[in-house]
């Protein structure tokens, strides 16, 4: 039976030797590492909890209490995943800082849009421009906030439609609550024919916008003349009711006027021109 050479034996022996003190020299630098990964990461998900209780006992927004619980958390874990790379001696950290100042420009060039929607999701969150659940019209897009995250909001339309609009675009642009306040006044413009009875007009949608239990008594309701056209006068309605019928008492009240118009004669004119023919000489 062969034998191993008896160099190649010793080089083996040494090599493993070798291995093995380096293994034993780094053991408690690793053992160290492993403590603080796993005490850091049991601490930062009670952290995470902790925050999470405190932040709704103190009825904070639900979109910032997920947001900045779970921002604490992943911020606790860079942190201890730093700490235990340099108090380990695996890895020295000290060149990271200078890679990462290096590179910030190129990342920032690379995803300037997605900062900018990441900052302004920060702001729409803080600031509550608008919450879940708010109709809102923003970014030539209209609908219900469905959700808010750090770089796009979630609307809903009224056809069930879903739209993803950046945060960047609905803060550069008007932002229309109509659900920030819990009453919203409500304006209709009727037209009636020069011929028709005014004051009669008038009384038919005063009548109307009181015989509805909806419109709200206080500010009291009210019917203008606004304009007197090139074929009609025009009168404005304007009723305040809750957010939630503006719309049921919108469709209303159009249909019960125009039955009532109907009933009492007042007629709406289409837009006409008269045109004068002069005999040729």
């Amino acid at each position: 039976m062969l034998q191993p050479l008896p160099i190649l034996a010793q080089a083996g022996s040494f090599q493993f030797s070798q291995y093995y003190d380096d293994f034993m020299k780094y053991l408690p630098n690793l053992g160290k590492s492993v403590a603080i990964l796993l005490v850091g990461w049991w601490l930062s998900g009670r952290i995470k909890v902790l925050l999470r209780k405190v932040m709704q006992a103190r009825h904070v927004d639900a979109t910032v209490t997920s947001f900045l619980s779970k921002l604490c958390y992943w911020v606790l874990l860079i942190l201890v995943l730093m700490m235990a790379a340099q108090e380990g001696h695996i890895i020295d950290t000290s060149p990271l800082t200078g890679m990462l100042a290096a590179s910030t420009l190129a990342i920032g060039l690379a995803l300037q849009n997605s900062l900018s929607n990441f900052a302004a999701g920060i702001l729409i969150i803080f600031f509550r421009y608008f919450r879940v659940g708010d109709s809102i019209e923003a970014a030539d897009v209209k609908g219900i906030v469905e959700e808010i995250s750090i770089f796009d909001t979630h609307l809903l339309t009224a056809d069930n439609r879903k739209i993803i609009v950046p945060n960047g675009k609905i803060l550069g642009s008007p932002i229309i609550n109509s659900s920030a306040k819990p009453t919203r006044r409500l304006d209709l413009i009727f037209n009636i024919s020069y011929e028709s009875n005014l004051k009669l007009a008038k009384q038919i949608v005063l009548t109307a916008m009181q015989a509805d239990i909806r419109v709200l008594p206080n500010p009291e309701p009210a019917v203008l003349v606004t304009n007197l056209g090139e074929s009609s006068v025009d009168l404005t309605m304007r009723a305040w009711v809750a957010i939630a019928d503006y719309e049921p008492v919108r469709s209303h009240l159009l249909e019960e006027v125009k039955l009532r118009f109907d009933e009492a004669g007042v007629s709406i004119p289409y837009p006409q021109h008269e045109v004068h023919v002069r005999p040729a000489k």
